[in-house]
């Protein structure tokens, strides 16, 4: 039955409310006259009974017009129902012909505007003729008598049966107040007690109607008991399947119900989550991922499930399984084998390095004989600007991978590479991960920008976390906190770039195959500024379609006059303040010159910022050049000494120099002393004068052994008055018995010494095979001269 008894549905919407009946007999109690023609009220989703009395809201207007006219009047007014509950505005064939009069008890005004009606039916009547349908629907009508009950005992059984029924019914229905069977055992007319239950009963409206139109008492309580026995049937097997379920609840059913409860929880709090994991899980289905990623990712769907979306820990799980389903678990892009296409590549992006592009197609061939291989750790050290970054990417687009880059400068958190716990605020997944993520490739060209900055600290130390990233045994098995399961990256192929390999931790250097790059000589700087340089300052300042010509001995004059440097940035912003002046001169003028010349390139420029005239004022007794290697590449280095009077033989060095630097000055004034008599030195002087030694550029720190030679040039000049050779530099380290031992970053000295108008170079013998490894080209007119010993540097540099 209905849960609200002895109430219909309303009109329009409304708020339901008990009504005990006034009057149990509608027909004895009240003789009022019904008049031939009465106003109709439409409802749409109850049907009204004799004797029943039911709160109506009113919403139409037409309706609150006629009720309103029926209140004034004789409070009568004809109560039909719709034939489609869905129609808002009745047109007569929407009515049904049979209806109920009814009585209006009492008319209220909502303090929305709306109007409340308490009605109680009366008598059934059926509709003749509709005479008006404005302002509101009225009709001809006749009244419908039922038939006359006589003492039958069939009929009181019927009616005993119907009340045990309804009893019965609400006693099995949990929702049913206990007041409804009180009221039912009250009721003694049996006509309207057929009439109440119908009006409660949980049927349709097509059902109730036939209850409505049938003519006969007797009938139509035949026809209720059979309806009430139905539902009493279906109550029956409710509660069976009900307890039953509760007793012998498996533990798939009881999941499934409480699921369905949770889902109307959640509806009813104004959350679902519904559409959001049947997306996720219709793209897991077409994911490809190993069995245990898979079984995380299930157990993850089933706690977001069970999550309301406003709870804290909503956008953790999905976050998490948002990043399962983004990351390429086993999706690899194709490589290409085509070795000339590759080599194509490679020289049109880079000039020179033919070192690099030999190890990448080796491994390209290994790649391709095998079919499977761990990919190599590389790493780049060089100077800043010479292309390691970028040569990263022409990889990637020689062997068709994607490419990503993770610069590592500053990093001091562990985390940012393993990735943060993800109970954490905030958390998020590596950086590993996240460039993985983004690229949506397993194995991709991934370039560990700067590695020898990584910081260290109290937040962790991350180049200990990249090892296990750049360990080709373990990484297939790499550990991330946020994803908390392994991610394979031995199909990754890692490539770093350093300045200072001395600044990367010894474990992290020895997983790591260096290959060094050395600065460009000015024959490779000229044609990297022809294929690279030129064309793009020219597209950047709007030249691109404007012709005119820049020879190689304007670009030489450019790198020798206005630039020092290993790399090419600083002519990258020489050659745009070249083009910004021509550019003006083109937006001012509507043309160019068809060359730039040297003359316009001292006009544009200025003066020079470098020249040879340098080594001419060095020319002087205890002045030497030397050679040094720092982390921007080569560069020259003046070693000036003097002696001085009156002294106690005392040495002092300036010039911010390190601990090897100071020791390698000791060691060439002891070897001074002990071989003074063979250089012609008076051993007397040692004892007599004061000498000093300075390195210029104070403010820069210097360091190591390769300015040994310099120095005892220095000091022998000095003490002998002899001047070293113009346009001589030198590096080499000095032993106390006048070796002249091998130093490194030969091939950086040597090309600064080139840059800087160097004609002449003395170094260790045993330098030579560093030296096969410049091309000629780069240092022809330079004279390299190997030596063994300190006698020999001295005979070669002193004039």
């Amino acid at each position: 039955m209905n849960k609200n008894y002895f109430l219909g549905g309303p009109e329009d919407e409304m708020e339901f409310m008990p009504i005990i009946p006034l009057h149990e007999n509608d027909d004895a109690n009240d003789e009022q006259v019904i008049p031939a023609e009465l106003p109709l009220l439409p409802l749409r989703n109850t049907v009204l009974f004799p004797g029943v009395v039911i709160p109506i809201t009113v919403g139409r207007d037409k309706s609150i017009k006629a009720v309103n006219d029926a209140y004034k009047a004789d409070k009568l007014i004809g109560v039909v129902s719709q034939k489609d509950s869905l129609v808002e505005e009745p047109i007569i064939s929407d009515l049904v012909e049979i209806g109920t009069i009814a009585k209006i008890i009492k008319l209220i005004k909502m303090p929305d505007g709306g109007t409340t009606v308490i009605i109680q039916g009366k008598k059934r009547f059926k509709i003749d003729e509709i005479t008006s349908d404005d302002p509101y629907f009225k009709a001809k009508i006749t009244v419908l008598i039922d038939d006359e009950l006589k003492d039958d005992h069939d009929f009181n059984a019927m009616v005993s049966s119907i009340k045990e029924l309804a009893g019965q019914i609400i006693q099995l229905s949990p929702n049913m107040p206990s007041e409804a069977t009180i009221i039912l055992k009250n009721i003694e007319n049996p006509a309207f007690l057929i009439h109440f239950v119908s009006s409660n009963l949980n049927s349709n409206i097509g059902e109730k109607q036939k209850l409505l139109e049938i003519q006969s008492i007797k009938a139509r309580a035949e026809v209720l008991l059979n309806l009430l026995q139905t539902e009493l049937q279906y109550a029956e097997l409710k509660n069976k399947v009900t307890n039953k379920t509760r007793a012998e609840l498996d533990k798939q059913q009881k999941d499934y119900f409480l699921q369905q409860q949770l889902k109307a929880i959640k509806e009813e709090l104004g959350g679902d989550n519904v559409a959001e994991v049947k997306e996720m899980q219709k793209r897991a289905e077409t994911k490809k991922w190993p069995a245990g990623a898979k079984e995380m990712f299930n157990k993850g769907v089933e706690k977001l499930e069970r999550m309301h979306p406003s709870t804290p820990d909503y956008s953790l799980v999905y976050n998490h399984l948002d990043l399962m389903l983004d990351l390429p678990w086993d999706e690899y892009t194709k490589d290409q084998y085509d070795f000339k296409k590759a080599k194509k590549i490679l020289d049109h992006d880079h000039y020179g390095m033919e070192k690099i592009k030999q190890r990448i197609l080796e491994y390209l061939a290994v790649l391709k004989l095998k079919g499977d291989m761990k990919s190599p750790i590389l790493c780049f050290v060089g100077p800043p600007g010479i292309g390691k970054t970028s040569l990263g990417k022409s990889i990637a687009n020689a062997i068709n991978r994607k490419y990503v880059r993770v610069s590592l400068g500053g990093l001091h958190d562990e985390s940012e590479i393993r990735g943060h716990r993800k109970t954490y605020i905030g958390a998020m997944p590596g950086r590993i991960l996240q460039s993985i993520r983004k690229v949506k490739s397993s194995n991709p060209v991934m370039i560990l920008d700067e590695i020898d900055k990584v910081g260290t600290d109290f937040r962790g130390d991350p180049s200990s976390a990249l090892l296990e990233v750049l360990d080709p045994e373990q990484n297939n098995n790499f550990y991330d906190n946020y994803l908390e399961h392994e991610y394979d990256l031995s199909k990754v192929l890692f490539i770093a770039t350093a300045n200072n390999l001395q600044n990367i931790q010894p474990a992290l250097r020895d997983r790591l195959e260096i290959i060094d790059l050395s600065g460009y000589a000015i024959e490779e700087k000229i044609e990297i500024a022809k294929r690279h340089l030129l064309p793009k300052q020219k597209e950047i300042h709007g030249l691109k379609d404007v012709s005119f010509k820049m020879s190689d001995a304007v670009i030489e004059k450019i790198i020798t006059d206005f630039t020092r440097e290993s790399g090419v940035r600083e002519l990258d912003r020489q050659l745009a303040s070249v083009m910004r002046k021509l550019a003006r001169q083109y937006a001012e003028k509507g043309k160019l010159k068809p060359t730039v010349s040297l003359k316009d390139v001292e006009t544009i420029l200025g003066k020079s910022k470098y020249n040879n005239e340098m080594y001419k004022t060095a020319y002087m007794p205890g002045v030497a050049v030397g050679l040094a290697w720092t982390y921007v590449g080569g560069d020259i280095l003046f070693i000036e000494s003097t002696t001085s009077d009156n002294g106690k033989g005392d040495l002092k060095l300036t010039g911010n120099l390190g601990n090897v630097m100071k020791e390698s000055a000791s060691t060439a004034l002891s070897y001074l002393q002990s071989n003074a008599k063979k250089y012609g030195i008076d051993p007397n002087v040692f004892i007599k004068k004061n000498v000093h030694i300075h390195v210029p550029e104070g403010a820069v720190p210097k360091d190591g052994p390769s300015a040994g030679i310099t120095m005892m040039t220095a000091l022998a000049s000095a003490f002998t008055g002899r001047r070293v050779k113009p346009y001589l530099a030198m590096t080499g380290e000095i032993t106390l018995r006048g070796q002249v031992l091998p130093v490194g970053g030969i091939k950086e000295k040597v090309l600064a010494a080139k840059r800087s108008g160097i004609r002449e170079i003395i170094m260790s013998v045993q330098n030579e095979r560093d030296v096969k490894d410049i091309n000629p080209n780069y240092i022809k007119g330079l004279k390299i001269n190997y030596v063994k010993t300190m006698q020999q540097v001295l005979d070669l540099a002193l004039v």
